[in-house]
């Protein structure tokens, strides 16, 4: 990355850089100090759910970098107030889809088909997942689980693996692997339930494309998963690493299509407000500097 910078730095006249806490934070750091030997103004958009964490244990650190820039925008009301000790006056500019290639389909009767799609790392807690799956097959016989996303290599694909087994739903789930985002909605309409597992999160855009196909949507209440979701109106929301709250939440909604059908409905109604759109037109503005 730094060496792009470098070597093509005839060839913009603006950057923007995707700031994430732990070795994300470093590599931003070593491209942002290329850009200014290179005198290049850049944009800053924070995006990592455990930058506030980061940001109390380096200050010094993040308020320099941070005062580096430009402009700092975040996709997420969550960063946006829990980074102002450390940043000056940032931009909300929420993460877009293009909300005409997710078709909808409304669940007023979901079946339980679950479907999971992130990239398998411990961050977002895979292993969640078949264990809440565990505990729903008895009230549901004909549960399954679809788990899409790459492998990160910590041993979280494994581990995922490892926890249905020991649950005795390995037959029940199905992990392809990684798939091209133009496939992303097919994949999920394949599924009724989303679940979200993660441990910490800002404003995942696989959240927004479920919403935006009508699934319903279970997720864990961290990071800034409560500043995008109201829970009860357009998802249900539990504490993290939590399988049995995560399990209940699903057989809420397969018992009650009212439920269903308002968190269908409203994900929809949502998600159409990060129409692509919507934001590009503020990104169009931002980058004139």
């Amino acid at each position: 990355m730094a060496y792009t910078a470098w070597r093509r730095r005839s060839e913009y006249r603006v950057a923007a850089v995707d700031l994430y806490s732990g070795w994300g934070f470093i590599w931003a750091e070593v491209v942002c100090a290329v850009l200014r030997l290179a005198r290049k103004r850049y944009i800053l958009t924070l995006r990592g759910g455990r930058l506030p964490t980061f940001s109390r244990r380096w200050p010094g650190r993040v308020r320099r970098l941070l005062g580096s820039a430009h402009t700092i925008t975040t996709p997420s009301s969550f960063l946006l107030r829990e980074m102002a000790p450390f940043a000056p006056p940032m931009r909300l500019l929420p993460n877009p889809i293009d909300i005409a290639c997710y078709p909808f389909r409304l669940r007023d009767h979901p079946a339980p088909r679950l479907v999971w799609l992130r990239s398998f790392h411990n961050v977002y807690n895979p292993a969640l997942a078949p264990d809440a799956l565990s505990q729903l097959v008895p009230d549901h016989p004909d549960a399954t689980l679809l788990m899409v996303g790459r492998d990160k290599g910590d041993g979280s694909l494994e581990a995922t693996w490892a926890m249905a087994r020991e649950r005795g739903v390995e037959a029940r789930l199905s992990i392809p692997g990684g798939v091209k985002k133009s496939e992303v909605p097919d994949w999920l309409n394949r599924g009724d339930i989303f679940m979200n597992t993660t441990n910490y999160d800002n404003t995942p855009v696989s959240v927004l494309e479920a919403m935006a196909c009508g699934l319903c949507v279970i997720s864990t209440n961290v990071g800034g998963i409560p500043d995008l979701l109201e829970h009860e109106q357009d998802a249900l929301l539990v504490p993290p690493a939590d399988a049995a709250a995560m399990a209940s939440a699903a057989r809420r909604v397969l018992a009650d299509p009212e439920l269903a059908s308002r968190l269908s409905r409203s994900g929809r109604a949502k998600a159409v407000q990060f129409d692509w759109s919507n934001i590009f037109p503020q990104w169009e503005d931002l980058l004139k500097i």
